[in-house]
């Protein structure tokens, strides 16, 4: 019995931490949008902080993008062709990666490169009392760095999504068309014809959601960094892993929020 206490004390010690943790989370970025109100004189530092933040990432977004989309086009056409349906394939693929796939493989990226590298930075300010300084001269901390970074990142993801959504695209027609016997023109129709507007909508609605999401983890974690070096690697690890839960547990509840009507009626 004694045994099986103090597992169940630690998962519990755990999961408290963890609600400690999203409460600050929530509580920050309430903060942040109060400060909503000085983006536009914050306009620069959003501009770069979305600059490179896009082209840090952009490189490995194209790489992870295309062969996502290769790997969908492969799988789905070794299927489909089974019952002679393998012009399907930009349908499925297509709609795939436009509510579901450019946006979540965008948003891992973005965490695991932006996202760690804002609670670093933060984190370093933060056990160097370079925050505390910010404070002592009445310059809210917030303001001044948290609310620059998840606006930036809640503008970046969208526009790395579509890119993702794109290449994502090009990579599952060339191997439609080289593996699979699909035309580029048969590809690019019936993607053209099964893709709606609510499908790209929800891709980039989630994608502003997660970038929102990622960079307030990020900042949030590197704010309360202690410890010294040491502590601002746990930060940094921290950051990335409740990111990617976060956005795993949101992409669903999304998912389930736009669609599920569909599913209780039937289409």
């Amino acid at each position: 019995m004694i045994l099986l206490i103090q597992p169940v004390r630690t998962v519990g010690r755990k999961l408290i931490h963890a609600s400690h943790s999203a409460g600050k989370d929530l509580i920050l970025l309430g903060r942040t949008a109060l400060w909503l109100r000085s983006a536009w004189t914050k306009r620069h530092d959003i501009l770069v902080q979305a600059y490179v933040a896009a082209i840090e990432s952009l490189a490995v977004t194209v790489v992870v993008a295309s062969f996502m989309g290769m790997i969908l086009a492969l799988q789905a056409g070794l299927g489909l062709a089974r019952f002679g349906q393998q012009d399907l394939i930009a349908a499925l693929v297509s709609v795939a990666m436009a509510r579901e796939m450019a946006p979540f493989i965008t948003a891992l990226i973005l965490a695991a490169n932006v996202g760690s590298s804002m609670a670093a930075e933060i984190g370093t300010m933060a056990v160097s009392e370079e925050v505390e300084a910010l404070e002592v001269m009445s310059i809210d901390p917030v303001r001044f760095l948290v609310m620059p970074r998840v606006v930036a990142l809640t503008i970046a993801t969208p526009m790395l999504t579509v890119v993702s959504n794109l290449v994502g695209n090009v990579g599952a027609a060339i191997v439609a068309f080289f593996q699979i016997g699909v035309t580029f023109q048969a590809y690019y129709q019936n993607a053209i014809e099964f893709i709606d507007l609510k499908d790209i909508y929800t891709g980039l609605f989630k994608a502003m959601v997660f970038g929102c999401v990622i960079a307030t983890v990020g900042c949030g974690q590197g704010l309360r960094a202690t410890g010294g070096a040491i502590g601002v690697g746990q930060a940094t690890r921290t950051s990335v892993i409740v990111s990617f839960l976060q956005i795993i547990i949101l992409g669903y509840f999304l998912t389930s929020l736009f669609y599920g009507s569909d599913i209780q009626g039937g289409g």
